[in-house]
């Protein structure tokens, strides 16, 4: 007779590939059926997990429940619901059986590869490059980057990049290469400079250990200007000579990429498209918008250049974000840049979350939302893949999913900025006052300049009786990002909250006499109006966010902000409204299976 186990007995196969049935799992979690790549999302890559490790033994409901939420509450039902999905991600085969009021068995056999996967790398830090004179300063820092994705996108490589996020705001306080190394527990860092040459750019590579402060190794590398594409993966290949044995990579890095971009319009594309990438990501209205002008370019130059059509994606979801621009008219430029990608190219994946949040928040289309996030499942941590993911639970109201991703992103990325203020907004829309106060001044403390931990910073201090210091925070954001609308709104609710009504009224007016010229994100606005006791004045913001499929308006459904609303009748339509979505969703997930 088989026996179950005990919840403590559940664990994964770290480091080993199995074969079960059909069906391959490699130790790096990809799910494959012959050529076929089946993605999928954390929780059912658990449970297929948990149900590979104890192949032919039962594992009761409750097990499984513990293994894959532990001590977090969710509704009974859950399990059941991961089952049904993964036994569709896993269809036409059929190997999990249920065991009638006991649990769920694995029924193939299972065999484990007789060869170990590779040890991981030495963790390989790279910082953002240094420009000298005459030298665009985005260059310094899209060649790092473009360099880390090289090696990140390669399975065969040598090394473990830690999170770009953290290194590149690590660089930005001014502390040197070997002590971003030290914060982030690396081996090894990666820094340089950049230099221009009369016809040539000149990159002069220093690798580091991170422990003694010796330097490994220096190269020098000289493209002409015309060919600046061809840096990333010329120091991509001298760092695989370096660190590893893998000799086919040369064969491969010398066939394929920006490397070999000998048709000048190409090259001019991948120009335009670092320069882009880099303005997009400043929060700069103006920057933000030359960035897009400079991907669009590159699109239209280079068809082929789909890393420009995901740009353009996720810079469209940062613009409506922040306001910039109106939803709907961001939204149809996210599917075009989807359209743009053919699906089965390597990496298309990257587009879906961004094209999965704006089904959700402009088209309520919650399962078509769902299907694309399922499809991206597998995407590690990447900044804007985790900005999509943490917003889609936060909207839903998933708070505790929402911060375990966030808390998880951590753990990869300690020194990302927006990671570190997200997670402070999700305690605050979970009701965790003293968390999201804590979390919010560990951010404004380690980023005092960055525009996400002030923005949030500002909201939960102002909300938890710091209003003083939240105006005085907001007001340093509202100056350093012109043009940024949520943190005019937000200075004025901190300013209501402090009981500096005359000027929050003035901010208020400001702010409505803009969006009779341009969107505004009245979103924002809603709070100033509850903070000043005008009830029907903040649902008609809310009412307003509703109609332009504003991106934060199911958020602020949840904000603690707009709690003298929660008996008015609108606001419990709009509330019925999500959980009408919520249960349709699960009806027609239910139907499929």
């Amino acid at each position: 007779m088989v026996q179950s186990r005990p919840a403590s007995s559940f664990s994964a196969l770290p480091g080993r590939a199995v074969t079960f049935g059909n069906l391959h799992l490699g130790a790096d979690g990809t799910l494959t059926r012959g050529a076929e790549v089946i993605h999928l999302p954390p929780k059912e890559l658990a449970a297929l997990n948990v149900l590979l490790a104890h192949a032919g033994n039962i594992v009761t409901h409750r097990e499984l429940k513990q293994a894959l939420w532990g001590d977090v509450h969710v509704t009974d039902d859950s399990v059941t619901k991961c089952l049904s999905s993964l036994r569709e991600l896993l269809a036409p085969d059929d190997y999990i059986q249920t065991v009638y009021k006991r649990g769920y068995r694995l029924s193939t056999d299972v065999h484990k590869s007789e060869v170990e996967s590779l040890p991981p790398g030495p963790r390989l830090v790279i910082v953002p490059f240094a420009v000298e004179m005459n030298v665009p300063a985005h260059l310094g820092p899209s060649i790092a980057e473009e360099t880390i994705s090289l090696l990140t996108a390669d399975r065969l490589s040598p090394v473990h990049l830690l999170a770009r996020d953290s290194a590149f705001s690590l660089s930005a306080r001014g502390i040197t290469a070997q002590q971003v190394g030290e914060a982030l527990q690396a081996d090894l860092v990666l820094t340089g400079t950049l230099r221009a040459l009369p016809s040539h750019f000149r990159l002069r590579a220093e690798m580091i250990q991170v422990a003694d402060g010796t330097q490994i190794w220096v190269e020098d590398m000289l493209v002409p200007q015309a060919r600046i594409a061809a840096l990333e993966s010329e120091l991509a290949n001298r760092l695989y000579v370096r660190l590893s044995t893998y000799d086919s990579f040369l064969s491969r890095r010398n066939t394929a990429g920006p490397g070999k971009l000998d048709d000048p319009q190409r090259r001019q594309a991948y120009e335009l498209f670092l320069r882009g990438h880099h303005e997009w990501q400043t929060l700069q209205r103006h920057r933000m918008q030359d960035g897009i002008q400079h991907l669009l370019r590159a699109a239209e130059l280079d068809p082929s250049l789909y890393a420009s059509h995901i740009d353009l994606a996720n810079a469209r979801v940062v613009q409506m974000i922040s306001g910039f621009v109106p939803p709907v008219e961001a939204a149809q430029q996210v599917r075009l840049a989807a359209e743009a990608i053919p699906a089965p190219m390597e990496g298309a994946e990257a587009v879906l979350p961004a094209l999965g949040w704006v089904r959700f928040h402009v088209d309520h289309d919650l399962p078509g939302a769902i299907r694309a996030f399922s499809g991206s499942a597998h995407l590690p941590h990447e900044t804007s893949i985790t900005r999509h993911r943490s917003l889609f639970s936060l909207s839903r109201h998933r708070f505790v999913e929402a911060i375990e991703l966030l808390t998880q992103a951590l753990h990869a990325d300690p020194y990302s900025p927006w990671v570190n203020a997200r997670l402070a907004w999700a305690y605050h829309l979970s009701g965790e006052a003293a968390k999201s106060v804590a979390q919010a001044e560990h951010a404004l403390d380690i980023f005092p300049n960055h525009e996400s931990t002030n923005i949030y910073g500002a909201i939960i201090l102002a909300f938890n009786g710091h209003a003083d210091r939240a105006i005085t925070v907001a007001e340093n954001l509202a100056r350093q990002v012109p043009y940024f609308d949520p943190a005019t709104a937000v200075c004025g609710y901190a300013l209501a909250q402090a009981g500096r009504a005359d000027e929050a009224r003035s901010i208020l007016e400001r702010l409505q006499w803009l969006s009779r010229e341009r969107f505004v994100l009245s979103s924002f606005t809603a709070p100033i109006c509850a903070a000043l006791g005008d009830v029907e004045g903040a649902i008609a913001e809310m009412q307003t966010a509703a109609e332009s499929r504003c991106p934060w308006f199911f958020q602020m459904l949840a904000d603690p902000r707009l709690e003298s609303l929660h008996r008015h009748p609108k606001f419990t339509a709009w509330q019925a409204m999500l959980e009408r979505m919520e249960t349709a969703a699960e009806k027609k997930s239910a139907q499929e299976h």
